[in-house]
């Protein structure tokens, strides 16, 4: 991946194309989330949205809730493009929410789908960890696990 990756807020007009790329890909595909609801989650007051852009244009982004569980903010959801999967950008992502957020919170929280192994495996390369699990949250059959990390003591 290019080194020239640069993330930062979102333009109100860029909510449109997060919810398009979340639509259409796993594991809201799994989960049974249109694009009506990306739309809403994408929308949604009080909610920061951060897109990651190289010289090829958009790439992927974070949406957060900056006091979304407990008062810590709470990644609500990420997405890569297609085209950008397996080339560290969700881990850039996520070192820059990190980083954004360090200042003033002590812990980051997300929760990622029973079924989506190879997004869990990353969160806890990243140093994150199964706090709780949510049987059945979603859709029948599959969990949410919630997951904790310390961004400072």
């Amino acid at each position: 991946m290019s080194e020239t990756v640069e993330i930062g807020p979102a333009a109100e007009s860029e909510r449109e194309w997060a919810a398009e790329l979340m639509a259409g890909s796993d594991p809201w595909l799994q989960l049974g989330r249109g694009l009506e609801a990306c739309r809403e989650v994408c929308g949604r007051p009080g909610y920061e949205l951060f897109v990651a852009r190289d010289e090829g244009g958009r790439c992927g982004f974070v949406l957060v809730h900056p006091r979304g569980l407990a008062g810590s903010p709470y990644v609500a959801s990420i997405a890569v493009a297609e085209n950008r999967r397996g080339m560290g950008l969700g881990s850039r992502l996520l070192d820059f929410v990190e980083g954004h957020f360090r200042p003033e919170a002590r812990h980051l929280f997300l929760c990622v789908s029973s079924f989506n192994e190879r997004a869990r495996r990353l969160y806890e390369r990243l140093g994150f960890e199964a706090v709780g699990e949510l049987e059945d949250y979603v859709v029948d059959g599959a969990s949410e696990i919630l997951m904790h990390k310390w961004l400072r003591r």
